[in-house]
């Protein structure tokens, strides 16, 4: 499709990543409407909410309203750490490191799940790698602030992919699944954060995560590890890549070339493609309720939002 089209239908914070991304038009001479974009009392409301990065408890990983959540939608929509509040996320993110290199979220596990029950800070392998992701995302230099904490976490990854693995700080929780079983989220974002490393896009562990999730796709009726199904509600497109979706695992895989000829991935590209309007734009069939006031939460017309996430997924593979 055309990007004016898409450019028409939406509002100034998208024009800015339609414009840097889709379109690649330098940074430098978009200054107006990166202005404009800040200027949305939407993405005005996100800055606030991640000036005060910790102060959200990490309670529930399926969360768009999660400061991590918000920090990586604001740097992937080209936002950086000239913006103050970011600036300021970054650095309490900084604040809170293990010994192992990670970063850590103020979390609570009740002692009935294994937990001490108090407010604590520590990490799973669901949000950990967000944090180097949206680090490296930053441009903080890699081998000072990164690096330490990807080997760490690399380590843990097995022949089917990432498990439920939390720091000591979590005791004993685990998720609802076997042991044994790879953690299908887990191993989506530590794919994610994989494809932008160098030195670990073409490793082992980058290529076992994405063989799981290939796996997992062509397995879906049989194999539901921690109860992530990739049934009917994988399959309905939703908006933002948060949780571990069709449009979510798509837009990660897409990120590996030698994926994009494996047939169980081009069986995804096209089922996204099959929701395409005759304008090729893509509405949503599922929402977060948190996501009201965005184009992205509701269900009755298309969704520019939606419809860009789907074209960096398209442009990817030409």
């Amino acid at each position: 499709m055309n990007y004016d089209t898409l450019l028409n239908l939406c509002d100034n914070w998208l024009k800015y990543a339609i414009r840097l991304h889709l379109c690649r038009e330098p940074k430098d001479s978009l200054a107006e409407v990166k202005n404009a974009a800040l200027a949305d009392s939407r993405i005005q409301n996100y800055l606030a909410d991640i000036a005060h990065f910790h102060s959200v408890l990490v309670t529930n990983h399926k969360n768009p309203d999660l400061p991590i959540q918000k920090l990586l939608f604001l740097l992937d929509l080209g936002f950086d750490t000239t913006v103050p509040q970011i600036n300021s996320a970054v650095e309490q993110i900084l604040q809170h490191q293990d010994e192992h290199g990670i970063y850590q979220s103020m979390t609570n596990i009740p002692k009935h799940f294994g937990g001490m029950g108090e407010d604590v800070f520590g990490w799973c392998l669901c949000d950990a790698p967000l944090l180097l992701l949206a680090l490296f995302k930053t441009g903080l230099d890699y081998r000072k602030y990164i690096k330490s904490g990807v080997d760490h976490l690399v380590s843990l990854c097995r022949t089917n992919g990432f498990p439920c693995a939390v720091s000591r700080e979590l005791g004993k929780f685990r998720g609802p699944g076997k042991k044994e079983d790879c953690c299908p989220y887990a191993t989506l974002i530590m794919a994610d954060l994989l494809s932008h490393i160098p030195e670990y896009h073409d490793s082992q562990a980058a290529l076992t995560s994405v063989k799981a999730l290939l796996h997992l796709w062509e397995n879906s009726l049989e194999q539901h590890p921690y109860m992530f199904y990739t049934g009917t509600d994988f399959r309905k497109l939703k908006a933002p890549s948060v949780w571990y979706d069709i449009v979510s695992v798509t837009g990660v895989l897409s990120k590996y070339e030698f994926v994009h000829k494996d047939p169980r991935f081009l069986e995804m590209i096209r089922h996204i493609k099959s929701k395409q309007d005759k304008d090729g734009l893509f509405t949503p069939e599922s929402v977060y309720q948190k996501s009201k006031g965005w184009d992205f939460g509701q269900k009755k017309e298309p969704s520019p939002y939606l419809t860009y996430l789907c074209r960096l997924i398209f442009d990817r593979l030409k």
